[in-house]
């Protein structure tokens, strides 16, 4: 699709690589015709990730953060001409104290939407790799199914907090786990969190993403699964999943780099024909005040293209020409 709502680059994200600028050029030549940047808010020394231990102070991913959203803001006024840039960011909820800096960062920056994501599990990373999701595994109890409804249960603190208007990678908990592609089989307490989460984001109007990064690290499904996306059965229990809820879905690759833009885009597009989505949304500045879910935000909106339309864009020859 010509549009993405995750990003990161190597300039202000340690495990990314190329410069802001260098991401946005990809993504042009790629055919994107709406790009989000989204870089990591700043975080406790406690929670800084491995790359960040010997390089940064809590100050200076500080100023990391204030420098990006500059640069983010020159970046979209040069390539005003070319592609739509919208300026966002990724949050980081590791502990309830999280929502104070997130809301101090929306009221501080003329941001147009947020992430809302979790990627800390006891306050461990559990994407990261392997052996620190086993420690949050075994901070949880030592099985996947008790970390799963930890991390569900920790996402749903989030959303009642902050109400995120995207919610990033829904299920990036099955990443480096035992499960990763079995759906989260069999696990009752699981999936009735998963329901009750969805029925939350609907409620309020949030939009979830549909995140290619999954594919690009070997999943066979993009977050989230295809029963998350669709109604499901668990234990003869049938549950209402997003799409039957009304939902509404955005796309992303979560780029780490010019080498990701636009990674897996026709297998992404696959999966939304697949699970019978017909309407993708994509945010915009130039959405009217009065069809706006979010009052925070008053500089974008998400409307809806079809995906029949989107099939017709001349985005798909243009990023195989690429690829």
């Amino acid at each position: 699709m010509p549009f993405t709502h995750h990003s990161h680059s190597g300039q202000f994200c340690g495990h990314a690589k190329n410069t802001l600028e260098e991401v946005v050029q990809a993504a042009i030549a790629k055919g994107f015709h709406n790009f989000s940047l989204t870089e990591h808010i700043p975080r406790s020394i406690e929670d800084f990730y491995p790359e960040e231990a010997d390089v940064h102070t809590e100050e200076s991913l500080e100023n990391l953060f204030k420098d990006y959203t500059v640069e983010a803001q020159r970046i979209r006024e040069a390539y005003a001409s070319k592609i739509r840039i919208l300026f966002a960011f990724e949050s980081e909820w590791i502990r309830p104290s999280d929502k104070d800096r997130i809301n101090s960062l929306i009221k501080t920056y003329q941001f147009d939407f947020f992430i809302g994501s979790v990627h800390h599990m006891h306050t461990i990373p559990i994407d990261f790799d392997r052996a620190t999701y086993e420690r949050a595994r075994s901070a949880a109890g030592g099985t996947d199914e008790r970390l799963f409804e930890d991390y569900f249960d920790s996402q749903y603190e989030m959303l009642q907090a902050l109400t995120p208007p995207l919610v990033g990678h829904f299920d990036l908990i099955r990443l480096l786990s035992d499960h990763r592609d079995s759906d989260f089989k069999d696990m009752k307490g699981v999936w009735e969190r998963i329901e009750r989460n969805l029925k939350y984001v609907q409620s309020y109007g949030g939009i979830l993403e549909l995140n290619s990064a999954g594919l690009r690290k070997g999943l066979a499904e993009p977050y989230p699964c295809l029963p998350i996306c669709q109604t499901s059965f668990t234990n003869g229990r049938k549950l209402q999943m997003f799409l039957s809820m009304g939902g509404r879905f955005a796309l992303s690759d979560d780029s780490h780099g010019i080498e990701q833009v636009g990674t897996n885009y026709h297998r992404l597009l696959a999966f939304v024909q697949r699970a019978g989505i017909r309407e993708i949304y994509y945010a915009d500045r130039d959405v009217p005040l009065s069809a706006r879910n979010d009052t925070r935000f008053p500089h974008a909106g998400f409307l809806p293209i079809a995906v029949d339309e989107l099939r017709a864009m001349p985005f798909w020859t243009l990023i195989s020409q690429v690829e």
